[in-house]
C-alpha cells in the first residue's frame, strides 16, 4: 500500500466551524452571500490576489466600485476605512499618471496595512459564517 492509499483511506472530518466557513465561500461564489459580507469577501479575495490595485480594477470592470466601497465602509473599522480611501486616491492618481512613484508607494503601504489588520476581516467573516445554517 502506497502513501497515497494511506491518505485516501483516512477521511478528514471537518468541524462545524470549518463546514460553515466553506459554505460561506460557496455562497460567495454563487453570489448568494449576504451584504456587506459578500463585499468584504470580494475585497479580501482581491487584495490577497493582487493588492488594492487589482481590487479597484476588477470591481470597476465588473460592478459598481463606488457602491461596493460604500458598503465596505459600513463594516470596516476606522483604520481600514481610512486605508481603503487612501488606496483609492492612490489608484485614481495612478490612472492619471501611471509613473507616479508616490502613488505606487502609497498603494503598497495600503496593501501592507490591510495585511497587518486582516485578522479583523477574518473575525467579521467568522462571525458571519457562524450564523450560516448547514
Amino acid at each position: 500500500m502506497g502513501l497515497f492509499d494511506i491518505f485516501k483511506k483516512k477521511e478528514v472530518e471537518l468541524t462545524k466551524e470549518e463546514l460553515q466557513w466553506n459554505k460561506m465561500w460557496d455562497l460567495w461564489t454563487e453570489e448568494k452571500a449576504d451584504s456587506p459580507y459578500a463585499e468584504l469577501m470580494t475585497y479580501q479575495s482581491e487584495i490577497n490576489n493582487g493588492g488594492h490595485d487589482q481590487y479597484f480594477l476588477n470591481v470597476e470592470n465588473t460592478g459598481d466600485l463606488e457602491k461596493e466601497m460604500s458598503v465596505l465602509e459600513q463594516i470596516l473599522s476606522a483604520k481600514l476605512k481610512e486605508n481603503l480611501r487612501k488606496a483609492y486616491q492612490a489608484y485614481l492618481t495612478l490612472e492619471e499618471n501611471e509613473d507616479d512613484e508616490d502613488a505606487e508607494e502609497m498603494l503598497e503601504q495600503c496593501d501592507d496595512i490591510f495585511w497587518e489588520n486582516e485578522e479583523e476581516i477574518n473575525q467579521a467573516l467568522e462571525e458571519y459564517a457562524s450564523r450560516i445554517q448547514l
